[in-house]
């Protein structure tokens, strides 16, 4: 269980983006900020994880940019927008990594530990175990227990678990639940 009455600033949050911040396009790609939806709570979610988490960090797969079908300038005009919306509503992404790997054992691809150990390099007071990831595939929470963060399951695109794999300590069904959950952990 994650110990949310704990958590304060030293402590960093991990995301996932599609189907975590925005809704995930079913067997296809967002491949420009036109596509990009938020989570109608995501924003007002956010912006009360700021409150709580000394830094909040996107780490996403593109393979969309790999194949060729996304481009890159179009990614970064999509993480750029986001941060600004996100900052517009109160809240904050100290930085976003992303793999546009097509290897599904590339060392930067989840559900390898790479997107985190660049966050950990550029942002030395991470400590992994006062860190929480966030995601809504099984992938992202290998890849926060393979980093040694707690990990919380969002059933946004898949059905509930009935029975929660030892790489799940929590879930939940959206980032918005998580953050209400965070603030009444901390009351």
């Amino acid at each position: 269980m994650i110990p949310l009455h704990l958590i304060d600033k030293t402590w960093t949050l991990f995301l996932d983006r599609d189907g975590v911040i925005n809704i995930e396009k079913y067997k296809a790609y967002i491949n420009s900020w036109d596509e990009f939806i938020f989570y109608d709570d995501a924003l007002d979610a956010l912006k009360l994880c700021t409150k709580y988490f000394g830094k909040i960090i996107v780490v996403t797969n593109q393979k969309g940019v790999g194949k060729g079908i996304t481009q890159l300038e179009d990614l970064h005009q999509i993480h750029n927008n986001m941060k600004s919306e996100v900052a517009d509503a109160g809240g904050k992404i100290d930085a976003i990594y992303f793999s546009t790997d097509l290897e599904d054992d590339h060392p930067n691809r989840k559900p390898q530990p790479g997107m985190g150990l660049q966050a950990i390099q550029q942002f030395s007071d991470i400590d992994t175990k006062k860190s929480v990831m966030i995601g809504n595939n099984l992938s992202d929470m290998a890849f926060g227990k393979n980093l040694g963060t707690y990990t919380v399951f969002l059933w946004t695109t898949s059905p509930k678990l009935e029975i929660l794999p030892a790489a799940v300590d929590m879930q939940m069904e959206s980032l918005a639940q998580f953050a209400q959950t965070l603030v009444a952990g901390n009351l």
